[in-house]
């Protein structure tokens, strides 16, 4: 079948024969189309988390925990200490599980580790002496994750566990004071004196963070809170520049550098570590 245009080569006009007359409102259409969708997906807090079931092993009650839904939330870029931030969410608000009942409290990568003499301990030292907050609300404030966060500490502290476990307890707890701080800045209002207070914070979770993991390199086995040894060495770089701990920091990039071991990402990466440490030693 001819073409409503058909006939226009003679007129010297060939090239516009098979040219759809509604190409143009169509692509409009659907770019209105493309942008209504676009505003539809505008997700809240809820929409990344969901309620999921888990057996205490100090206590054996059920109960339930908010956690993030894997894969929902947009990542947006990876901070210098692998903070993972996502757009819209901070996910750090939902990593620790805590039992309503008798207060144990870790992260999810350690709950169910427990051995007898641990679970006797948290009951001693814990669920005889905590008064938990209720969370009612469909999601946790940050003042409420921080909550969550020391009773976790403290319990990794009473049932004496590795240093990895307490140096990654306080590395999320970095990330998620960070994260508290961010959100304020971008409201409206006088928040300093918090900010002030939450940037203090951080770095002496960031400080035990480091003594942690330094500690646990030399001690543990790998891998260590699911990093690999030389995730490990560039997360303690890292940690040590941000500290100002420069000697240190030096060992890991040469080790790194000269790992044959290390991904090429990683090492580019260090590389720039490697130009900063530069910048700063020459001042």
């Amino acid at each position: 079948m001819a073409g409503l245009l058909s006939g226009l080569e003679s007129l010297g006009l060939g090239n516009l024969e098979n040219v759809g007359i509604f190409d143009k409102e169509k692509k409009e259409e659907k770019k209105r189309e493309e942008v209504k969708i676009h505003q539809e997906q505008v997700f809240s807090e809820e929409d990344y988390i969901y309620d999921k079931t888990f057996k205490c092993p100090v206590c054996d009650a059920s109960f339930t925990s908010k956690i993030m839904k894997t894969g929902k939330a947009k990542l947006k870029k990876t901070d210098f200490d692998l903070r993972p931030v996502y757009e819209g969410f901070a996910a750090e608000k939902y990593d620790i599980l805590l039992c309503p009942r008798c207060g144990y409290a870790a992260l999810g990568r350690y709950f169910n580790s427990m051995l007898p003499t641990q679970a006797r301990l948290i009951k001693e030292k814990i669920t005889s002496n905590v008064v938990l907050s209720k969370y009612d609300d469909p999601t946790y404030s940050f003042d409420q994750a921080i909550e969550r966060y020391k009773i976790a500490l403290a319990c990794a502290v009473v049932k004496r566990s590795k240093s990895s476990e307490k140096a990654y307890i306080c590395l999320r707890m970095s990330w998620l004071l960070r994260s508290y701080r961010e959100y304020l800045e971008e409201q409206d209002g006088d928040n300093q004196e918090l900010i002030d207070s939450l940037i203090a914070q951080e770095q002496e979770y960031e400080e035990n963070a480091y003594k942690g993991f330094l500690d646990a390199r030399s001690t543990e086995d790998m891998p260590i809170a699911g990093m690999d040894s030389t995730t490990l060495d560039y997360l303690l770089a890292q940690l040590s520049f941000y500290l100002k701990d420069y000697d240190t920091c030096t060992r890991f990039v040469s080790g790194i550098l000269t790992s044959a071991s290390a991904n090429p990402r990683l090492k580019d990466k260090i590389r720039v570590l490697k130009d900063q440490l530069a910048s700063v030693k020459a001042k």
